[in-house]
Order: C-alpha cells, then structure tokens, then sequence
C-alpha cells in the first residue's frame, strides 16, 4: 500500500515538475525574470498541493489532463507565497530546500518580482486552458483567488505575523492556519472534485475534508521544526521559534501536538468516507500528510 502511494505520488510529481517547467520557459519575458521565477520552481519541493488536487479529480473523474493545468496554477501560486515568505520583511531566511533563497541567490527586489509574476501568471494559465469551458475557467479563477488572498493565505499570514509574541488560544491557532496553510489546500480538494464532476453534497463533506487536512499539514510541519532532520526539510530547525511564531508544541507541548493531530486526522477520514471518496489515493495521503517527514 506504501509503496504503491510512494509511486503515484513519484510520478504525479514528475509529471507536474515538467509542466512547470514547460510554462514558463515558454515565457517571452525579461531573462532575470524567468531565471528567478525557474530558480524557485525548479528547487522542487513536494508538490503536495498539486498531487492533492489530481489525486481529488480522480476521486471522481476519468481524464486528469482536465485537472493538470489548475493544479501547475496552483503549484504557481504556492512557490510564489514562498519567494515573499522567505523575504527579510517576512520571516527572513537564508535556506529553502536545502538552497539559498530567492533573494539571496538573486535579490530582494528580483525575488519580489518573481513572485509577484507566478501570482498573477497563474491566473492566466487556468484562463488559456482549452480543456475547460468559460464556467470551469471563471469558478476555478474565483476559489483559487479567494483561497490566496485576503480572505485565505495572505489574510492567515497577516493573522500569524500579529500572533507573534502573543499568547494565543487553540482556536486562534486554528483560525491562523486555516487560512494560511489550509485555504490553498481546499482550493486543491475543491478545484479537482469540482472538474472531477463531483456532487454539490459531496463537496460540502470534502470542504471539511479540507479543513482538517489544512490543520494535519500544520501541526506536522510545527512539530517538524523541533523533532525533524534539517537535511530533509532543507532549513535549520527551530526557525519558528527564533521568529516567535504561535505553533501547536508551543500551545500544547510536544505530545499534546501530536493528540491533536491525530484528532484532526480522524476527523478528516470521517468526512472523507461521508464524501465517497474513502478509497480513493485521498484517504492514503491523508496518513502522508500527517507522517511526512519533511
């Protein structure tokens, strides 16, 4: 089962890293531009975003091609909240993914402009899609931009900058990264049940599906930062902490983080099972999120 995961995953990522690249290497725009923009793709990552969203369409459709241009749209918009993230103004690192960070191999104001150029390159792709239809197009455009924007991550990354240095409750923890982590993720589950043809009942369970998962990414990704191997997450541990961030071990303890994990784990299983979505690669990932080790 493992290894079978191992494989979709493999090759999912392989698929989609190739499209990226194709994208934008097909740009006619200034060379340090794309050399910025291709620095930060080509760095690779997990995919993790993209992988979900084919893996949701083939919850429920046949023909991923349909999925494949919403997912490297997504991909965009992910790297680009990474270039800004890494920025001194934001949380001021040197490493992302074992490498220098864009403004560091470049500089601040190349970095800025790479990722404001995958953010709005983004949009342009799922517009020229030719496999989607003008209702598809402007759906897909509408979640992916609420989900990124002040209403989903940028909103969940003004909350978390103003959490630092503050006590603050597990239900604003959870406010913070639903909308910092968890938005996109539910663009990811909902843009590909809702090309996948999926029904308006089983996305409503599928949006909880998200939610949780949104969480599960999270408190492993805090729990990371202190037990994890800094070869395999490509960044020193213990950043949040220098930077103040509010983070499960800090409100819980380490133990507590990973009660409450698995708590949002089941849960996440619960409405996936109520969406008809229980034996689909979903439910497989859904253990990968929250055992991942980098």
């Amino acid at each position: 089962m493992q290894e079978n995961l191992n494989n979709y995953i493999k090759d999912k990522k392989e698929a989609i890293h190739k499209e990226l690249i194709r994208y934008l290497e097909d740009l006619v725009i200034p060379d340090k531009l794309k050399e910025s923009m291709l620095y930060s793709v080509k760095a690779g990552g997990k995919r993790l975003r993209p992988v979900l969203l084919l893996a949701a369409y083939e919850a429920y459709g046949d023909n991923t091609q349909k999925a494949l241009t919403s997912a490297i749209a997504l991909e965009f918009i992910h790297t680009y909240s990474l270039i800004h993230d890494d920025l001194p103004a934001m949380d001021n690192d040197d490493y992302r993914r074992g490498k220098p960070t864009n403004h560091k191999e470049f500089n601040e104001a190349t970095a800025i402009l790479a990722g404001d150029a995958l953010l709005t390159y983004s949009f342009e792709v799922i517009s020229n899609d030719p496999l989607l239809n003008d209702t598809q197009k402007v759906n897909l455009i509408k979640a992916l931009s609420y989900s990124s924007g002040p209403n989903g991550m940028v909103g969940g990354q003004m909350l978390d900058m103003h959490a630092e240095n503050l006590p603050i409750t597990l239900t604003e923890l959870e406010e913070i990264h639903t909308h910092k982590t968890g938005e996109l993720l539910r663009f990811a589950i909902y843009a590909g049940a809702y090309l996948g043809k999926a029904t308006s009942e089983q996305l409503s369970y599928l949006k909880d599906f998200a939610y949780y998962l949104g969480l599960i990414f999270q408190v492993q990704d805090d729990i990371l930062d202190i037990t994890g191997d800094p070869d395999k997450i490509g960044k020193p541990v213990g950043s949040d902490e220098g930077n103040q961030k509010s983070t499960y071990p800090k409100l819980l303890g380490l133990e507590g983080a990973v009660e409450q994990k698995n708590s949002y784990v089941m849960k996440a299983k619960e409405a996936l099972k109520k969406a008809n979505a229980e034996h689909s690669y979903l439910m497989q990932l859904t253990d990968f999120f929250s055992q991942r080790d980098h």
